[in-house]
């Protein structure tokens, strides 16, 4: 059975983590909060870029579309771009993230494909490389430490259009947590180029709420121009989803945590008590014995 004095430390020394917790956990709540708002004001601009370009897409002549929108003819090379956290402390974020990212590579190649992974995140890359390492082609870090930026975003997405562009891949997806609440984090997979279009119901395609629209320049000329900021936008709006997600479950994380550190202080405050009486009584009974013996 542990002394006093070691229970004394041990007591000391969780309470000093459980400080520490709390005081993470309020800066993350802090934290959370402005980021919840980017994510969900972010959210409608996305869509809504997703449903033009449709809207687009289905008015512009077939013939010839733009390389973004109509891909390069094949998918045999695909490009995943996998947002991660630079630190950890935040659940089961980063795991959920590299696990999904992991079932993806291996279900592509199963199928024959090339796969090619750009990490977003210290932890990703990390974890990555010691089963793909070869397949990394580039990551970046500390994008989100202060704030996110859409400059970020745009560096970002040059990068992975500049890829396309010398045919390094023929298809971009993305997998990031999407935000839902503090204690809840979806893994979405979306893909950025070739452009997914919405599914059928969602919106007409040359058309919204019944709606018919001209567009001057033609068609084909507002696409070449509006698909690579698409992919920017779709990277700012994972980029978003991806912050606002890990804040969440960096508190709910550190709430946990505190919560079992003041349960730990409580048994072993008793434990302390427990043995400190067993020792009081033990010396009692010393002192009544020696006196009984004089």
């Amino acid at each position: 059975m542990p002394s006093l004095k070691d229970l004394k430390i041990r007591i000391n020394s969780v309470k000093s983590t459980r400080k520490i917790t709390s005081a993470m956990k309020m800066v993350a709540a802090a934290k959370l909060r402005r980021a919840q708002e980017q994510a969900e004001a972010s959210r409608p601009y996305a869509e809504r870029m997703n449903r033009m370009i449709a809207s687009l897409a289905g008015a512009a002549t077939q013939a010839g579309g733009p390389k973004l929108l109509a891909g390069t003819g094949k998918d045999d090379v695909h490009l995943l771009v996998v947002f991660t956290a630079d630190r950890g402390l935040c659940g089961g974020f980063n795991s959920s993230i590299i696990r999904a990212a992991r079932r993806r590579i291996r279900a592509l190649r199963t199928g024959g494909k090339t796969v090619k992974i750009y990490c977003v995140g210290k932890r990703g890359r990390d974890a990555l490389k010691r089963e793909f390492g070869e397949m990394i082609v580039n990551s970046v870090q500390d994008v989100t430490r202060k704030g996110v930026a859409f400059s970020s975003a745009d560096e970002i997405a040059a990068g992975i259009l500049k890829m396309f562009e010398d045919g390094d891949f023929d298809v971009c997806s993305v997998l990031f947590n999407r935000f839902q609440s503090a204690m809840t984090q979806i893994v979405t997979e979306q893909q950025i180029i070739p452009a997914s279009m919405p599914e059928a119901g969602e919106g007409p395609a040359g058309s919204e709420s019944g709606a018919l629209y001209e567009y001057e320049p033609d068609e084909e000329a507002i696409l070449a121009a509006l698909l690579p900021r698409n992919v920017a936008t779709q990277i700012f709006t994972a980029l978003l989803e991806s912050n606002a997600s890990e804040h969440g479950a960096r508190m709910t994380a550190m709430d946990n945590a505190t919560r079992n550190a003041g349960d730990m202080i409580d048994k072993l405050t008793l434990n302390y008590n427990r043995a400190r009486q067993a020792a009081i009584t033990k010396e009692l009974i010393e002192i009544i014995s020696g006196a009984e013996a004089v």
